[in-house]
């Protein structure tokens, strides 16, 4: 038996979380290393998987598959594609800087002895949510994903509820009920999504006789499976509705702002740039691949979604005070360029769309992070209380400058090959929806270069005057993800040859082919 890489891939982080949830109360330094240790060892196994699968073999690849519950044919079944294997990669990638970030977050805090924050709690969530997406994007049986699915929103829950953002304006009543209703919230959103998704998980089962993706796929192959159209069309309402919480689509897309705003930098970090990828990436995995005609049924409804996600996001991102709200509704308006990409059924769309995944994941840490950094000096998230900056701490409005431009997708930076490839995919199959999309990327320029207006230029603001800039702790954060944004800006095709024949295969699953560009004959 060759050696189950996904699955120690998977168990690493888990059993880390164990483990630093064991260390001692009074040694919450060892248990902050132990957990930094973990991660970066997660991250080479990772890299280990993307160094080791073959953009040109078959489409899952490093499987592992085993008798879980038989009475039920439920297995534990894994394999890669080109699209799980780097959304795999993005997530070991970050984890590792979102615990360096937070290496003070859990901290007890000073003023108040008798208030204690578990460090090790906090630092083993964050573990155990790695060991849950990664083993999310690596499942091939239905049964088995939805277990994951629904598992990673405990949690989160916790990181939520239990770990607050100590910028809050409020007292600290208020901002303790603001913070539990946001993972309430977060909670419930996602369970009801769930719920709803566990009725089309049974139905499936009920149609096709089997969770494993590979059977089910053969089953079409080889004509066995026959699906009424109407169920497929109420399977796929189930799985999408739930993806789309996740995602989040409008209009199912309130938990984040809350979430996000409430929780520390790097949980806010942990949703948009990790967590919320599962639902984008099981639209392509189980949506297209399990209900392909119901897929495209809804096709023209979905995209109108996407556009109003787009529009809606960028506008109130716009309207926001608050720093980490605004960076919230962006995510909202970059989730609707996602669900474009994969629903405008053009390679160049869904190649697009894979890759924003990434690029989103990464240009949100970079912003999202050095945001944090910020509020973390100056006490507040209120973009009126900043100002000036750049003259008290260059390296870090610099930093800020980089992460920004790259939300905006600015030519040069890692966003924007992902974005115009969304466009040149949507608009060469519904060229209306692409003419409407590029208005969230005019409303992008305006919000983030405001933002860095405000916040880093003009006189130098009341309480800014002494700001430190970036330590090193924080350079070890902000540097390799500015590195990586310019690298995969100028030079995508790490990613590109591995995702472009993932995507080929999700084509010849909803059996659709690239529109012909119209060229009109010489005369």
């Amino acid at each position: 038996m060759s050696f189950p890489l996904l699955t120690a891939t998977a168990a690493l982080p888990a059993i880390g979380a164990i483990a630093t949830a064991a260390v001692p109360a009074a040694r919450r330094t060892a248990a902050k290393w132990l957990a930094l240790t973990v991660s970066l060892a997660t991250l080479v196994l990772a890299g280990i998987v993307f160094a080791r699968f073959e953009p040109g073999g078959d489409r899952y690849q490093l499987t592992e598959s085993h008798a879980w519950i038989k009475d039920f044919g439920v297995r534990y079944e894994l394999g890669v594609d080109g699209i799980g294997v780097a959304l795999l990669a993005l997530t070991a990638l970050l984890i590792p800087f979102v615990i360096l970030a937070g290496w003070h977050d859990a901290d007890p805090l000073e003023t108040n002895s008798s208030r204690w924050r578990p460090t090790q709690g906090f630092f083993a969530l964050i573990l155990m949510v790695e060991a849950m997406v990664v083993l999310s994007f690596v499942a091939t049986d239905v049964f088995l994903f939805y277990i994951l699915f629904e598992a990673m929103l405990i949690p989160m829950y916790f990181l939520i509820g239990g770990f607050g953002d100590r910028a809050h304006s409020g007292s600290d009543e208020n901002a303790a009920a603001q913070r539990s209703y946001a993972a309430v919230k977060f909670l419930l959103y996602n369970l009801a999504g769930g719920l709803i998704m566990l009725a089309a998980v049974i139905g499936l089962y009920v149609v096709a006789g089997s969770f494993s993706l590979s059977e089910i796929a053969e089953a079409r192959a080889n004509g066995s499976l026959d699906m009424a159209t109407s169920t497929e069309r109420w399977l796929f309402l189930g799985f999408f509705f739930a993806f789309a919480v996740k995602a989040p689509l409008w209009p199912l897309h309130t938990w984040l702002p809350n979430a996000m705003g409430e929780a520390t930098t790097p949980v806010a970090v942990l949703i948009t740039a990790v967590v919320d990828k599962v639902g984008t990436f099981a639209m392509l995995r189980f949506c297209l691949q399990l209900f392909p005609e119901a897929s495209k049924w809804a096709t023209p409804v979905i995209i109108v979604l996407a556009l109003i996600s787009i529009v809606y996001g960028a506008l109130l991102a716009v309207g926001q005070r608050d720093i980490k709200r605004l960076i919230a509704y962006a995510s909202i308006s970059h989730f609707g360029f996602i669900v474009l990409g994969i629903f405008a059924m053009t390679s160049q769309g869904q190649s697009g769309a894979t890759l924003y995944m990434v690029n989103h994941g990464l240009s949100t840490a970079a912003l999202m992070l050095v945001a944090g950094f910020l509020i973390t000096r100056r006490g507040s998230r209120l973009i009126a209380d900043y100002g000036g900056v750049q003259k008290v701490a260059p390296v870090l409005a610099g930093t800020f400058l980089i992460g920004g431009l790259a939300t905006l997708s600015l030519p040069g930076l890692a966003p924007f090959v992902s974005e115009f490839l969304v466009l040149v995919g949507a608009f060469s199959a519904y060229p209306v929806a692409g003419i409407i999309a590029t208005v969230g990327i005019v409303l992008a320029a305006l919000y983030v270069l405001v933002l860095y207006q405000r916040t880093m230029t003009g006189p130098v603001r009341e309480g800014i005057g002494g700001m430190p800039d970036l330590k090193v702790r924080e350079l070890a954060v902000a540097l390799p993800l500015i590195a990586l944004l310019i690298f995969l800006g100028v030079f995508p095709k790490p990613l590109t040859e591995v995702v472009n024949p993932a995507v080929q295969h999700t084509m010849h699953d909803v059996q659709k082919k690239d529109p012909q560009p119209e060229v009109e004959a010489a005369k």
